[in-house]
């Protein structure tokens, strides 16, 4: 576990992804609010423009599908400040229903924004944090990505990933002083449910707000912990999927998300109708 004693962030320069709205929001307002520089990434220019402002940051606008758009990001930040000391891979999007109902350019949307723009990011980031012996790499995760879970089956296998390059990357910079940490939120008091295309309408579990997942941000970064659970009590969720995957997955499908995929409609010239 990769643990340190506390660390300053006064005039750490910090970059946060997604930030112009919901957890992203949240996390960017903290850093600032501790004496960070930060720059504070968004896709809508005028809300990314608007957050910037209130709290005293940089506007980066980009789509993060976009891979020249990734490439840029980076490019701006480091015209900006010439380092990146904290960066947070939060930007995320989201898709609800049956695989089958999905459209191939959803699909690739969810998998470039949650999975592979952190990986580029990351790796433009990374050998200069090494070369300096510090710097900080938290994502931001979901239990989606711990457990699976029905009707988000693209956006659960991209958490997956994340949470799978963030621990193999933990491991290779072992001793180089850059810290790798993940935050594994459950769901949040956001407008995420919104625009992924369903609203969340169960009464549990309570969504937590966003300025929860922030602080465990925060304190991941300052202590150096590995992962940060919002709230603790997720953790149970994978423990009994790894101890009694049998049981868990009859209880999941049993009172989880009631979504199943649907076959095919028979094609008009295929029906035998004349």
């Amino acid at each position: 576990m990769q643990r340190r004693g506390p660390v300053p962030l006064r005039d750490k320069v910090v970059l946060v992804t997604g930030s112009s709205a919901g957890i992203g929001r949240a996390v960017a307002t903290q850093f600032a609010a501790r004496g960070c520089r930060v720059l504070a990434h968004g896709r809508d220019p005028e809300r990314t423009r608007r957050v910037a402002a209130s709290i005293g940051a940089v506007p980066l606008v980009a789509d993060l599908a976009r891979p020249d758009d990734r490439r840029r990001l980076i490019d701006a930040a480091l015209a900006r400040y010439g380092r990146i000391d904290v960066l947070v891979n939060n930007a995320g999007v989201g898709w609800a229903g049956p695989l089958t109902d999905m459209t191939l350019e959803q699909l690739r949307q969810i998998v470039e924004v949650d999975l592979i723009a952190g990986m580029e990011l990351t790796h433009a980031v990374l050998p200069a944090m090494v070369a300096r012996n510090q710097g900080s790499i938290c994502f931001v995760s979901s239990i989606a990505g711990r457990t699976g879970v029905a009707g988000e089956a693209v956006y659960s296998a991209a958490k997956a990933g994340v949470d799978m390059f963030a621990e193999s990357l933990r491991a290779e910079t072992a001793g180089t002083g850059v810290h790798v940490g993940v935050v594994v939120p459950g769901v949040v008091r956001t407008g995420f449910f919104d625009t992924r295309g369903r609203p969340y309408d169960r009464s549990r579990p309570r969504p937590v707000p966003a300025d929860a997942v922030a602080d465990a941000v925060l304190r991941a970064v300052t202590t150096g912990s590995a992962e940060a659970w919002t709230p603790g009590w997720l953790r149970i969720a994978p423990a009994v999927r790894a101890l009694a995957p049998g049981p868990y997955r009859w209880l999941s499908t049993r009172f989880g998300e009631q979504v199943r995929v649907q076959p095919p409609r028979p094609h008009p010239s295929r029906s035998g109708a004349s």
